[in-house]
């Protein structure tokens, strides 16, 4: 069983996606708190709605970012957190948080890193500069979140094709689903050990086999769910 921390921004549809697979056992676990630096967020009636504990830690209830860090951390081991879950979240975490989830903090995002990601690099912005650059694959990729934005380990991906007539809304809906998918079968996977992240309560089990993708990166795989980032 994992206890899974959620930090988001806006709607929580991918956070919906976890609450609900944790909810029909896809992932053995549970969804222990959502944090978003947006007070008027519908993930946080999202959480309300299933019993889940909430908060609105931002610049606004926090001006001090130290300040702000410190209580996002706090909150989070509060609630008995392994795993931190980056979903549409807006902020870069703070030194505290990351320093206490080390190597358990992992974010989803809506293109194949390394292209694609860095600073302002979130949402519709990423699909149009897939679309301009004229690549014929995207995708979904999760990471483990270090201090620099889209710079930790690639731990999973999964592609879809940009067709020609793709503008960005479409691209955008195919991403979303398969930004879902692969985090719930990811999580799912974490939460029965079939995998482990470095700092997470399993990271020191030994598998009986490790994809060719998982080399240099610390992170145990297994089931063809993970692999490095693309060539």
């Amino acid at each position: 069983m994992i206890s899974i921390g959620i930090l988001t921004s806006h709607a929580g549809t991918t956070a919906q996606a976890v609450i609900d697979a944790c909810r029909d056992s896809r992932i053995s676990g549970s969804v222990s708190v959502v944090i978003s630096n947006n007070g008027s967020a519908e993930v946080l009636k999202r959480a309300a709605a299933r019993g889940i504990p909430f908060r609105h830690l931002s610049r606004k209830t926090h001006p001090d970012p130290e300040e702000l860090d410190e209580t996002v951390r706090a909150t989070l081991q509060q609630h008995d957190t392994d795993i931190v879950l980056l979903a549409g979240y807006l902020r870069k975490i703070g030194p505290r948080t990351l320093a206490a989830f080390d190597g358990r903090i992992i974010n989803v995002h809506p293109a194949l890193l390394p292209r694609f990601g860095g600073q302002g690099m979130y949402g519709r912005a990423v699909h149009e500069a897939v679309i301009e650059a004229g690549v014929r694959v995207s995708g979904a990729s999760v990471h483990l979140v270090t201090a620099n934005y889209d710079e930790g380990p690639v731990l999973a991906r999964r592609e879809v094709p940009v067709d020609p007539d793709d503008d960005v809304d479409s691209l955008e809906a195919k991403v979303r689903s398969a930004e879902r998918g692969l985090l719930v079968d990811l999580l799912g996977a974490l939460s029965r050990d079939e995998l482990a992240l470095p700092g997470g309560p399993a990271a020191d089990r030994s598998l009986a086999a490790r994809s060719p993708g998982s080399r240099g990166t610390g992170v145990a795989q297994a089931g063809g769910i993970a692999s490095g980032p693309p060539a």
